[in-house]
């Protein structure tokens, strides 16, 4: 890999694992300290700034010498190779500071370095991971090149061929005319199509550094103007004759439909639990707009769309920080669950801005407004960030060929998961690509539905907020049994027939239902420390939401519940922290 000199060193990676969430808070409270109030119009990382270069289609150069200061890549890089990645969920709180101000910035200067390395992470030699180590905390960066996929956007439309060489290795051909950072990446790590015929073996992961591309045989593409993400940097490649000498295979050969599955299921979860902190601006926004000239009090009209939101941020951070939690604590069964959240939370989040957009109107497409136009923006961004529809049929890809197993043998069977699972300050094991699974392993989160009404039903019918929850809870393990029967009947693993989109219907009942188990697990979980979160009001509101959507029975809400739900989010607001779980702290 080509070396990186001038920067920085990564500060060294934190202690035992008893330290690992306070170090990762420490970190993620520096940065949003460094990068400063948001709103401030002469604050060179606010979003006026990030705004004008995203306007220019540049990347910020301020922010990113900044970024590269703090050392942000070493967030990518495992304890063992001297970075600071213990824990997937501790990561994505790491990462927030950055995606709450822009998307662009957070996948152009980090996380896309993360989906690239993931799969040296999971079968890569030592020697390339300690290569990659060093380059990265250098202040480096990877990209991807992905394989095609159905319904792809842009970015995972076309692929490339490795065909044997000669003298051994491989010959890389194509070309991919939309690759993130292909013209300012360190290192590529290219998914290649080594076989023909499809199926699960027909691609190998190739780690390239490509400053040793022979002459002649590497050709970067013109800069493509994207419509979101516009501050990030474009461009194609084309691979003629490439030469990939054999120790730049990354795992086996046939091995990369298996690495991106296994890796897919971080990225998934990641991303869900980021792009949460980019919504938690425009609800902000949204906030400040429908109380602007009222002393503080937010206009009647607006008091269910924001309370909704709100309770749907709240779902949302749920749902990821579960998923991440499980990526290291049952590595081997959190694929189905993984590209559920990311099945789920994207269509929340559109849901949720088109809501905003009715408090923001006009404003909120106003980049020139730091206080309202991060909705413009973000609505712009997240397909692009691939939250659109190549991300819903990859998931669905996931989910679907798994339902009739998980019906037969998993569901109303299973034993819960850990309570580690849902619970704040655990001591929980570190990520390890290498354990991931990406088939069989159950349904926790089924299992963890199906106990939370148990321990909910002696309040079936007392009324008041648990009274509701307790109801919502058992509409849905009603669901899931339905959903038992219909599932049962499904064709079986590798029928033409699970493509029909009545069969595709089925994920989103069931992602749904898992989704409102992480709700109801994490409401569980809570200890008291944060009063609001221990009170139901807040889970009520969520699932009734989720419920609606799902169209099972939905209670009425109990007296005062959206009221208490809507004065937490004005306290809030005017408090300066976020509407995530940890009700973060935020720059002002």
């Amino acid at each position: 890999m080509t070396a990186i000199a001038e920067t920085a060193p990564a500060p060294a990676p934190g202690g035992p694992p008893g330290r690992w969430e306070a170090d990762a808070r420490a970190r993620a409270a520096r940065l949003e300290s460094l990068l400063g109030d948001p709103y401030d119009p002469a604050n060179p990382h606010g979003l006026r700034a990030l705004f004008a270069a995203d306007e220019r289609r540049t990347p910020p150069p301020e922010t990113e010498a900044l970024l590269d200061q703090e050392g942000l890549a070493a967030e990518f890089v495992p304890v063992a190779y001297g970075g600071r990645l213990t824990r997937a969920d501790l990561l994505a709180r790491a990462l927030r500071p950055v995606f709450r101000r822009d998307v662009a910035l957070g996948f152009g200067h980090g996380i896309t370095s993360m989906f690239a390395i993931g799969a040296v992470w999971a079968a890569g030699a030592e020697r390339p991971r300690h290569e990659l180590a060093r380059l990265l905390l250098a202040g480096g960066r990877a990209t991807i090149l992905h394989h095609e996929l159905a319904h792809a956007n842009a970015i995972l439309r076309d692929e490339f061929t490795a065909r044997p060489a000669p003298g051994g290795g491989h010959l890389l051909h194509g070309r991919k005319d939309v690759v993130i950072n292909a013209a300012r990446a360190d290192a590529h790590v290219v998914y290649a199509r080594t076989d023909a015929a499809r199926g699960p073996r027909s691609h190998s992961v190739f780690l390239l550094d490509p400053a040793r591309a022979a002459p002649g045989t590497a050709r970067h593409l013109p800069r493509v103007e994207t419509s979101g993400m516009r501050g990030a940097l474009f461009s194609g490649l084309e691979f003629d004759g490439r030469a990939v000498p054999e120790d730049a295979l990354v795992g086996g050969l046939g091995d990369g439909v298996a690495l991106a599955l296994r890796t897919f299921q971080v990225n998934r979860s990641v991303i869900c639990g980021v792009v949460t902190a980019a919504a938690d601006t425009v609800l902000h926004s949204a906030v400040r707009a429908a109380s602007s000239g009222r002393d503080g009090t937010v206009a009647r009209r607006w008091h269910r769309s924001l309370t909704g939101v709100f309770a749907d941020l709240l779902a949302c951070d749920a749902m990821a920080t579960v998923a991440l939690r499980a990526l290291g604590l049952l590595p081997g069964r959190a694929h189905v669950f993984a590209a559920a959240v990311k099945y789920v939370v994207p269509d929340l989040l559109r849901e949720n801005l088109e809501e905003l957009a009715a408090v923001l109107g006009g404003r909120g497409y106003d980049l020139r407004s730091p206080e309202y136009g991060a909705l413009g923006k973000l609505v712009r961004d997240l397909p692009v960030a691939g939250l659109g529809h190549a991300g819903t049929a990859s998931c669905q890809a996931v989910i679907v060929p798994q339902l009739r197993t998980l019906a037969e043998s998993a569901w109303f069977t299973e034993e819960e998961p850990p309570p580690e699972l849902f619970r704040t300050g655990a001591e929980l094991p570190a990520l390890d690509y290498r354990a991931l699974g990406i088939a069989g392993g159950g349904d926790f989160m089924a299992a963890s539905l199906v106990g939370s009404a148990a321990r909910l039903a002696a309040c079936r019918g007392v009324g008041g907020q648990v009274g509701a929850l307790a109801e919502l809870a058992e509409a849905f393990v009603t669901e899931l049994r339905a959903l038992r029967e219909t599932c049962r009947t499904l064709p079986p693993y590798g029928s033409p027939a699970l493509t029909d989109p009545a069969v595709c219907v089925l994920s989103d009942r069931y992602s749904l239902l898992v989704s409102a188990a992480a709700v109801l697990g994490i409401w569980e979980g809570q200890d008291g420390t944060d009063p609001f979160l221990a009170d139901p009001a807040w889970a009520v509101l969520a699932l009734s939401r989720i419920g609606t959507r799902l169209g099972v029975p939905v209670p009425d809400l109990p007296d005062g519940c959206s009221r208490q739900v809507l004065d937490e989010l004005v306290r809030r607001h005017r408090s300066g922290l976020g509407c995530d779980l940890d009700a973060t702290v935020l720059a002002h």
